[in-house]
């Protein structure tokens, strides 16, 4: 078993899980990372893809878990732990390595510490011991939400996500309840909604489509409606920051709409609908460029690692 140590000027990161998710993100670590060494991919199947590929590229594969992992002796060179695994798992993992200091980015929808979006709220949680990435569809969606809530009040936000069946394996499918639970939560705490929803469908369709997602905002009916483009235009542009497959699919749409919004028995003045068409591509690091889900989870989960590699070390 290799064993890779880690530079003083670079943190040392785990992936728990060497499923999809888990494999993709160490390739993009050992790319793009300018602030993280990337040490370990720990599983629990010896046999599993993405263990035997990080020991083609020099990672130390460990296949015995996390307890696998704090016993291992690069263990003390470990500073962020990334968890690729499932909502059900992370409680466990939280209770074994923030005892032992270790900062964990959870790349399920366990949310056990705060919900975060990079470009949204990460500088608010830039001390918390494990911070939540919410999901696939949150992170591709709720930066739309924000920036039309920082703009003027948005009443209500839903969220449709609809990704390739095909690029949602075993751990993703185990969390589609929690995936609605979570995005639904996270549109009102972090989009800054008051109200939120969130669906998502697994498209089967053959060719495998790219990932598209649909943001609908209402909206006060007298809004500035040049104000919410630029703000959505804008927003788009810092996600592309670190998620280059990250589009408008067409321009910002606005409706007239008459109906009651949530909490009004009737209408008490005019609405209008915020409609925005999203699609990400995936960079095609270790999974098709279809999977864009998983794409954009991995880019945030990496974007959020160096961001607080990068504080720490100034400060």
């Amino acid at each position: 078993m290799k064993t890779k140590t880690v530079g003083s000027d670079k943190y040392g990161v785990a992936i728990l899980g060497s499923g999809n998710i888990g494999t993709d993100l160490m390739i993009k670590i050992l790319r793009h990372a300018k602030h993280l060494s990337m040490l370990a991919l720990v599983g629990i199947d010896p046999t599993s893809d993405g263990l035997a590929r990080a020991a083609r590229l020099g990672v130390t594969a460990i296949s015995s878990g996390v307890m696998g992992l704090v016993e291992h002796p690069l263990f003390a060179d470990v500073k962020i732990v990334f968890d690729a695994t499932s909502a059900a798992a992370h409680a466990k993992h939280d209770a074994v390595l923030r005892p032992r200091g270790v900062r964990l980015v959870d790349l399920t929808p366990a949310a056990i510490g705060p919900y975060v979006v990079p470009v949204v709220n990460l500088d608010d949680h830039i001390d918390a011991p494990n911070v939540n990435l919410v999901t696939c569809g949150g992170q591709a969606t709720i930066p739309i939400v924000r920036a039309v809530a920082d703009v003027t009040p948005v009443f209500y936000g839903e969220i449709v996500a609809s990704i390739a069946s095909k690029s949602a394996g075993p751990g993703t499918r185990a969390n589609i309840d929690e995936f609605t639970e979570t995005t639904s939560r996270a549109i009102v705490t972090v989009g800054a909604a008051r109200h939120g929803k969130a669906i998502i469908i697994l498209n089967p369709a053959e060719p495998p489509l790219i990932m598209r997602d649909t943001v609908y905002c209402l909206v006060e009916g007298g809004a500035d409606r040049r104000a919410i483009e630029a703000s959505v235009v804008g927003m788009v542009e810092r996600v592309r920051a670190y998620v280059p497959g990250y589009r408008l699919k067409q321009p910002v749409q606005f409706d007239a709409f008459s109906g009651a919004r949530p909490g009004e028995a009737t209408p008490s003045g005019p609405r209008m609908k915020v409609s925005v068409f999203l699609e990400v591509e995936g960079a095609a690091h270790y999974l098709p460029s279809y999977a864009g889900n998983l794409d954009i989870m991995t880019s945030a989960a990496l974007a959020t690692a160096e961001r607080l590699a990068r504080v720490e070390r100034v400060g």
